[in-house]
């Protein structure tokens, strides 16, 4: 017992070690305004991927064309992954001389129904037919604010960075599983931006990314990654790193959040974060990789302790202090970041969803190494 309350302990002080850089790094970013006078030149290429997409994807295309940005500097395409729902007929129904729907069909010589790798064409696909110097990609089911791609344009020509990460937030729900997204949500994007100033690994979410064509294709887009279904957010910010270590920015401003559902179901929430976590074992970044396993291990312990306690070991004081400790050093970490998202209000009920995230982490990171999903219709293993 004694040895177990020894390694609990070292991985609880070194996480609120690593809270703390979180906190410094989430202080390090600062909200970027709009230059005053800001005259956009930029031409931006927005690619959205779709399969089986038609009852979610219309207000997308909706905030993409009700955006603020100059219809001549402004394509958006849909790359349409073999939908069987009519999401392609939708898309083309808007009539639009903005909007150009594809099938990623047309562009393949052979269909393989088990390769689970077709996001990462359609991307490809998408940004080979397109004309823009950014490309902006982000899911079927997102919503933009009118002053996005203003503000993207805008940090893009002052920053003259090659890849642009931004914040993504779900849409309002009810119920306790949307009340435990919208909080594990919230704190990755938060840990997101920290990260990428503490340079402390990259992370980032495909739903509002943009990067450089001419940069894309430099790092041979997402070459070497075909074969894993998730991470072509992840993996093309890790290449762009290399390759440009010091362009790569984040553009944090409220107008230019963008909004997604969360999963409508427990089932559905477990398997996308099983995908999630599935690529974590592909990562060649010391430093995510680290944290990762850091991450896991507390959890694991909490658990452990858990279990002794309940079997008569000596157990509750420590991991009572392990979890207050937790707890209280999260929400210091979480307490701007929810002012940011206009979220203060889903603080109340963080600490009473601990022991459900502490379950959750250690289930979805062993099942993302072990385990098989199913996204879009696909089997994953």
């Amino acid at each position: 017992m004694l040895i177990v309350n020894l390694i609990a302990t070292v991985l609880g002080v070194c996480y609120v070690l690593l809270m703390l850089l979180y906190i410094r790094g989430w202080h390090k970013q600062k909200v970027c305004s709009l230059p005053l006078n800001t005259v956009p030149h930029t031409f931006i290429s927005v690619i959205v991927p779709a399969r089986n997409e038609a009852h979610r994807i219309g207000p997308c295309i909706q905030s993409l064309l009700a955006q603020n940005y100059p219809q001549h500097l402004l394509q958006i395409i849909v790359v349409d992954d073999h939908s069987t729902d009519g999401t392609a007929a939708l898309v083309k129904g808007f009539n639009s001389p903005l909007v150009t729907c594809i099938a990623l069909a047309d562009y393949l010589d052979v269909v393989d129904a088990n390769f689970v790798a077709y996001k990462k064409l359609a991307l490809q696909t998408g940004i080979q037919q397109s004309k823009g110097e950014l490309i902006f990609t982000t899911d079927a089911d997102c919503i933009l604010p009118p002053h996005h791609l203003q503000h993207l344009a805008a940090h893009y020509q002052s920053q003259q960075a090659v890849f642009i990460a931004a914040p993504v937030k779900y849409l309002p729900g009810r119920g306790v599983l949307h009340l435990f997204q919208a909080l594990d949500f919230m704190s990755m994007q938060g840990i997101s931006i920290a990260a990428l100033q503490m340079d402390l690994g990259n992370m980032c979410n495909g739903a509002n990314l943009a990067f450089s064509k001419q940069a894309f294709f430099a790092v041979n887009g997402y070459r070497q990654t075909e074969h894993l279904a998730s991470g072509d957010d992840y993996f093309l910010m890790w290449k762009m790193k290399q390759t440009y270590p010091n362009k790569l920015s984040y553009l944090l401003h409220p107008e230019v959040i963008v909004q997604t559902p969360a999963a409508p179901n427990w089932h559905a929430f477990l398997q996308q974060r099983i995908r999630w976590a599935s690529k974590s074992a592909k990562y060649n970044d010391v430093p995510l990789n680290s944290i990762l396993i850091l991450v896991y291990l507390l959890n694991c312990s909490l658990v452990l302790l858990f279990v002794l306690a309940l079997l008569g070991a000596n157990a509750w004081p420590i991991l009572l202090v392990l979890l207050g400790s937790k707890v209280a050093i999260e929400l210091v970490f979480l307490w701007p970041v929810a002012q940011f998202f206009s979220s203060t209000q889903l603080l109340i009920f963080f600490p009473l969803l601990q022991p459900l995230h502490i379950v959750y982490i250690v289930l979805t990171g062993f099942l993302g190494f072990f385990g098989t999903y199913t996204w879009k219709g696909r089997r994953v293993k």
